[in-house]
């Protein structure tokens, strides 16, 4: 893949729908999917896949278990990609090479994604108050 239209026209025969912004970035909804505002963000030579799952605990406690639990996460479940922190939000990352990504792998990081959410976002959001 040599450019952002290429990525934009995998998106199109995806059949995802998405959202186009300025500099290369979309944003895919896919309720069918539980999966909503994933950040595609192309900068090569990768293809940034973003989501926010929820902000933190404010409580320091449930917030060093819930750091604890996604660092056993990301050894274990996830395949690809990865939880991390952006400020204080909890978000799912993975990025594919732009070199040779093509609709498989596209929507294979989005399938990836999703599959996440729907196995952890149930127990994650336990360590916030209710």
């Amino acid at each position: 893949m040599t450019d952002a239209h290429e990525l934009e026209g995998l998106l199109m025969s995806s059949g995802l729908d998405y959202e186009s912004h300025a500099g290369g970035t979309w944003v895919v909804h896919s309720e069918s999917d539980h999966l909503d505002n994933v950040v595609i963000q192309f900068a090569p030579p990768v293809v940034v896949f973003r989501v926010k799952l929820m902000d933190t605990p404010a409580d320091a406690s449930q917030r060093g278990k819930l750091y604890e639990r996604l660092l056993q996460l990301n050894a274990t479940d996830m395949v690809a990609g990865a939880y991390a922190l952006e400020s204080q939000a909890i978000v799912i990352t993975e990025t594919l090479q732009t070199e040779n990504l093509d609709a498989n792998e596209l929507q294979a990081a989005v399938d990836g994604l999703s599959l996440a959410i729907s196995e952890h976002y149930q127990e994650l959001r336990g360590y916030l108050p209710a």
